[in-house]
């Protein structure tokens, strides 16, 4: 299984020596006409010299960042950065990683024989994947707010249906097993809330990080967003087994589902709309 992995890593590799630099990049080495010419053919931009003098003017900024430029009055931090770090905790914190980590135990342990659990897990996984491609196809013709708002109520569904269907389990240790029809149930709405998952938070999150940080605190904003998106992954991966075992399926997947309605509430009240916006912007 990881020689298989040496695959991907080297198709990625190659692929990788094909992507242009990033225009900033370039500006920030003083080849402004190399610049120029990506915006032009990438981006499509109409007046790419005004837009290499403006990266130039955001970048001596950007030079002169630090963690004082996160710094602000909520908890020590700026709000924007606030705002990044619970994106990242709550995209956790709805359950993807105990679904894809543990789907094949899962699935074994509500009745499913071993083939029939790596089944799901396979099927599991290639909707995930697909998904992401309508994410490519919609990100930036619905708008990232738009999206979040509706893979919120996608996942919030899915993991009230996979916790209604595990709260309906009978047997104990290795005889669990979900009665029909519940044991269909609980697939459907783990495989919706993969959908709405992989079609929305699962991708949209990195393009807000990416994008959502004035220049001057982008870098280290970024850095510590993705610092709370792993801790966050860790601490449901750690924890999933031993919460499930005492709890119960029903109780964790519901516990899932209440972070999943905590992130419909927060992209309402605290996220900003990103799309079509210029790096250059933020500031604004």
């Amino acid at each position: 299984m990881f020689l298989v992995g040496v695959v991907p890593a080297l198709v990625y590799g190659i692929l990788a020596l094909l992507i242009p630099e990033s225009p900033r990049f370039l500006v920030g080495k003083h080849l402004d006409e190399e610049a120029a010419q990506i915006l032009r053919e990438v981006t499509g931009e109409l007046h790419p010299d005004e837009r290499v003098h403006e990266i130039r003017l955001t970048l001596r900024k950007e030079a002169r960042s630090s963690f004082a430029d996160i710094r602000g009055p909520r908890f020590g931090l700026h709000p924007l950065v606030w705002v990044g770090i619970i994106m990242a905790v709550l995209q956790q914190f709805v359950g993807i990683n105990a679904i894809f980590y543990y789907s094949t135990t899962l699935w074994k342990s509500v009745g499913f024989s071993a083939s029939e659990s790596f089944r799901t897990s396979v099927i599991t996984a290639a909707i995930n994947v697909i998904m992401t491609f309508v994410a490519i196809l919609f990100v930036d013709r619905i708008g990232r707010r738009k999206l979040l708002l509706a893979g919120s109520v996608g996942m919030f569904v899915g993991l009230v249906l996979a916790a209604v269907s595990f709260s309906q389990a009978t047997g104990t240790g290795d005889d669990v097993a979900l009665p029909s029809p519940w044991g269909a149930v609980a697939l459907i709405g783990a495989n919706l809330f993969v959908i709405f998952f992989a079609a929305t938070w699962g991708p949209i999150l990195w393009v807000m990080l990416g994008e959502m940080f004035p220049n001057r605190m982008r870098a280290v904003a970024l850095g510590i967003g993705t610092a709370a998106n792993w801790i966050a992954n860790f601490i449901v991966s750690l924890w999933f087994p031993s919460l499930s075992r005492s709890l119960g399926l029903a109780t964790v997947y519901g516990a899932f589902a209440v972070f999943a309605a905590l992130s419909f509430w927060f992209v309402m009240t605290k996220i900003p709309e990103t799309s079509r916006r210029e790096l250059e912007d933020m500031d604004s």
